[in-house]
């Protein structure tokens, strides 16, 4: 028992001798590649190994030569184990290679695509982790992308409906002082309304930029849907009488909402004021309110003819405006931004879709306990 406790403690003074010197050495090549580190792992194992067995050997007095024969035959089985470590280590690493060159390539702007054949199970879920990233940054592009070509339709239009009345202005102004103005107070009127719309368009411009910026400072408090649709009704209602178009109110039902009433009537009278504005004479326009699988679903209907399927996806995009059938004279398209921006920070959704004679505008929230 005493021989076989000694044996066991050469060979394990060797095996560790050589595993503290291997772990330097591992140490020392920490920055270089990963076939360096394979290779030393490699290297450290069967001298390891090597190094308990001829420690054995030499403490047991075996003959010269058998001690010869036990170190050859120790030594090819070194020289067979590293080298078939070193050749599956270049695979390991040859298929390393291929990943980098692949995450390379979609770093660059491109798509990610996994080299073909098997691998480690490392590097098949490095694979599947640098799949899914290549795809959300595909999707960011994408976003990115049409969020520039939204900024830019946003500037074009400002600048045309910035320039129209500011033209306009400019002669109304130098017509009253040269006094060339038949009906000076028609002039003022006129101003008056003029410096009104652009006033409208720099608050919603304004109100749009807190949003992106994701400044929007919201005052919840908890009241019924129903007070929110009556306040929104009657602050449009004369809007709706000039237009000649009806106001239904009728399905609304008396839900309570934790939200901010000022910002929440806001986007009722967006929904209300598009919709007016975009139904013909002796129209309708109907506003609902109920209760579905624990939320509140809000809708506005109008009766606009429609939208084209291809425009459905972009109604709520900064600056989008539609065609001309449904451009108002005075906006910046930015009304429905809007909406979709105060309704997300309330942790809502808004959505469109047409229905037979028109759209209905979808907010949705989160129901109160």
């Amino acid at each position: 028992m005493t021989d076989i406790l000694l044996i066991a403690l050469f060979a394990l003074g060797g095996a560790a001798c050589a595993g503290v010197l291997g772990a330097g050495v591992l140490r020392l090549v920490r920055h270089r590649s990963v076939a360096v580190s394979l290779t030393v792992v490699a290297a450290v194992t069967v001298t390891a190994m090597l190094a308990g067995t001829l420690a054995v050997a030499q403490a047991m007095f075996l003959s010269p030569h058998d001690l010869g024969v036990v170190t050859l035959v120790a030594a090819m089985a070194a020289v067979v184990s590293l080298a078939t470590a070193l050749l599956l280590g270049r695979w390991v690493v040859a298929r390393s290679r291929e990943l980098f060159l692949a995450a390379r390539d979609f770093g660059d702007g491109g798509s990610f695509a996994a080299p073909p054949g098997q691998t480690t199970a490392e590097l098949d879920a490095l694979s599947r982790e640098l799949a899914a990233t290549s795809a959300k940054l595909a999707a960011s592009r994408e976003r990115e992308r049409a969020l520039e070509a939204s900024r830019r339709e946003l500037v074009a239009w400002i600048s045309h409906d910035l320039r129209t009345p500011l033209a306009g202005l400019r002669a109304m102004s130098e017509a009253l002082e040269d006094g060339m103005a038949a009906d000076p107070a028609r002039y003022h009127r006129q101003i008056r309304t003029e410096v009104e719309r652009l006033n409208s368009m720099v608050g919603d411009l304004f109100e749009l930029s807190r949003i992106h910026a994701g400044a929007l400072s919201l005052t919840p408090s908890r009241m019924s849907v129903y007070d929110l649709v009556g306040d929104a009704l009657s602050g449009v209602d004369p809007l709706a009488r000039e237009h000649g178009v009806r106001l239904v109110g009728e399905t609304v039902e008396r839900v309570p909402v934790e939200v901010d009433g000022k910002e929440m009537t806001r986007v009722l009278a967006n929904l209300l004021i598009n919709a007016i504005r975009h139904t013909p004479a002796d129209g309708t326009v109907a506003i609902a309110a109920e209760r579905q699988a624990g939320a509140v679903v809000l809708s506005v209907t109008d009766g606009c003819g429609g939208i084209a399927s291809e425009d459905l996806p972009r109604v709520f995009d900064t600056g989008w405006r539609g065609t001309t059938a449904r451009t108002p004279p005075a906006g910046a398209g930015l009304g429905l931004a809007i909406v979709r921006g105060i309704v997300e920070a309330h942790s809502g959704h808004a959505s469109v879709h047409n229905v037979p004679g028109g759209c209905r505008f979808v907010v949705t929230l989160p129901l109160t306990v």
